[in-house]
């Protein structure tokens, strides 16, 4: 659910299809029970040339009391490609408040950190 959701934000932002790079780290904060709604928002935080990180936050509602509780959140990579499968330049956030600007600047660091370990590990990404 989390990567379908990331990926319909991807998409709107850049008119293309797109496909996932990488899904950071997720770790429950609370537990999702059988028969309980559950919500995914996803947003895009960051743009590079081909690149876009989508942070996704997770809620479950009991249907029963309507009580509503944020389980997780995680942050997506995704490229858009073309039709040929070869990644395609997407559009500039446009930045208009204060919070997108924090987010657009988490998202360049958390890149930054997530391509050191890529070079750590040999990746070469």
């Amino acid at each position: 659910m989390v990567d379908r959701a990331a990926a319909v934000a991807a998409m709107r932002h850049s008119g293309h299809a797109c496909v996932t790079v990488s899904i950071d780290r997720v770790d429950f904060r609370e537990p999702i029970y059988s028969g309980w709604l559950v919500t995914c928002r996803a947003q895009v935080n960051y743009v590079g040339r081909t690149s876009m990180e989508v942070g996704v936050t997770v809620e479950s509602e009991n249907p029963l009391t309507g009580v509503s509780r944020l389980t997780n959140t995680c942050y997506l990579t995704f490229v858009a490609v073309h039709d040929d499968g070869r990644p395609v330049e997407v559009p500039r956030l446009e930045l208009q408040t204060g919070e997108e600007e924090q987010r657009f600047r988490e998202g360049a660091r958390r890149r930054e950190v997530r391509q050191a370990l890529a070079k750590e590990l040999g990746e070469g990404r």
